[in-house]
């Protein structure tokens, strides 16, 4: 194997350090609740792992979460199901692991929140009490960003970054698409739900078209002039799949500006270059979800700004959110980063609960990266709380290398699937 090493990273030493967030962030304070109720809204990456972590550090406490769907599909590794490399059963989780760990699981939709009563009001009427609410609606897209791109558009011009129906319904059109097509990938700026995930896309894409319709481009039209992992994931592309993607900057054209769906048209340059494609997956750009927006937990950019130990509300006590929907600091938006936030959220439930200091947490976020099914790329970080921000820690993280051979790149691969499992493993069982 190629002896490149990341930059200021060594494995053991990360695997080392996130051991040492583990212990401190969730060290169990078990003392009786007296019947305390903790409600958590939303069953991804963050409130699943919330609801999880809440019942092994206090078993008395009564753990609620309430989630619409009867399943969660993931985002991460979505992308393998648009390339045909894996099926949607393999992103598909259930809740039974949970519910066999002591949470409560009910599927519903939670409308409103009555902060001075504590409760959650449900879309059938109900409402149930709490003592503690945490949030992790995720995000919501906003069809109201970029002219021509609403809900009805995205039947034509999926963005599949909400897994399901989306996703299924892009793969189908990379199907269809004819030899000598050209996808469009339309790409937002910052903030917005994990930010190497079209870049990744447009990789397995090309992987797909390289494999099953090799005369056809791929044309990554991005409102950002650089991205996460940029240099990695631009050396892939050339390595793997020649000239099939062309990426666009914003300051070069990038920057959607008008979505046509009745021709398959995306227009940028205040009007002057239309582009058509074959397939258009645009993603457009993100705010926080609704029950966040419309109960008062969002600034004036549609995100919710948290204490940064404790993901507390700043702006509606007693109430906790945590993943895509919180400003978190350096943190990115990332399943792992909801993981790691939803443990120490949890901690800091528990000892608030029972009458103890919150600790002083540390967090953690791995995101690996496909460019092909054998080549993966990634980037690692641990965090402290500093100052009232969330900030990486100095030489506890790193990058892959530029300099690596295959064998390197098909290990980072493995591990990316390694990840997955243990995650999804580790949230819902």
């Amino acid at each position: 194997m190629n002896s490149a090493k990341r930059t200021g990273f060594s494995r053991r030493r990360f695997l080392a350090a996130t051991a040492a967030v583990a212990g401190t962030a969730i060290a169990p304070q078990v003392m009786g609740a007296n019947g305390r109720r903790v409600v958590i809204v939303g069953g991804g990456f963050g409130g699943a792992t919330c609801a999880r972590y809440l019942k092994s550090l206090d078993a008395s406490l009564d753990v609620l979460l309430i989630e619409r769907s009867p399943v969660f599909v993931t985002c991460p590794f979505s992308n393998l199901v648009l390339a045909g490399l894996d099926d949607m059963a393999s992103i598909t989780h259930g809740y039974d692991g949970l519910r066999q760990a002591g949470v409560r699981v009910q599927h519903g939709i939670a409308s409103d929140i009555d902060a001075d009563r504590r409760r959650v009001h449900l879309a059938g009427g109900q409402h149930v009490t709490y003592d503690r609410l945490v949030l992790s609606p995720g995000i919501d897209l906003r069809f109201d960003a970029v002219p021509g791109y609403d809900r009805v558009a995205a039947e034509v011009l999926p963005h599949a970054w909400k897994a399901g129906k989306q996703t299924l319904l892009l793969r189908r059109q990379l199907e269809a698409m004819p030899d000598g097509g050209v996808v469009i990938l339309g790409a937002p700026a910052n903030p917005f739900r994990c930010p190497p995930g079209p870049y990744e896309r447009a990789s397995l894409i090309a992987h797909y078209l390289k494999q099953h319709k090799p005369k056809s481009k791929l044309l990554l039209l991005d409102a950002k002039d650089k991205f996460s992992k940029q240099g990695l994931f631009q050396q892939g592309w050339k390595n793997l799949y020649g000239d099939m993607i062309e990426w666009v900057a914003g300051s070069d054209g990038g920057i959607v500006e008008q979505v046509r769906a009745h021709d398959r048209t995306l227009v940028t340059e205040s009007g002057f270059t239309e582009h058509k494609g074959d397939v258009i997956n645009f993603i457009p750009p993100q705010h926080a979800g609704v029950i966040a927006r419309s109960n008062g937990l969002t600034d004036a950019q549609g995100w919710c700004p948290v204490d940064q130990g404790t993901f507390e509300s700043s702006l509606v006590p007693g109430v906790h959110v945590i993943g895509d929907a919180a400003i978190a600091g350096k943190m990115p938006k990332s399943g792992f980063a909801a993981n790691s936030q939803a443990k120490v959220c949890a901690a800091a439930i528990v000892n608030s609960l029972n009458g103890r200091e919150a600790l002083q947490p540390s967090y953690a976020n791995t995101c690996y990266s496909l460019v092909g099914p054998e080549y993966g790329i990634s980037v690692s970080a641990v965090y402290r709380a500093e100052t009232g921000a969330i900030l990486p820690v100095e030489g506890a993280g790193g990058l892959s290398p530029m300099a690596a051979d295959a064998e390197f790149r098909g290990l980072e691969a493995g591990y990316a699937r390694g990840w997955y499992k243990a995650i999804t493993a580790d949230i819902w069982g």
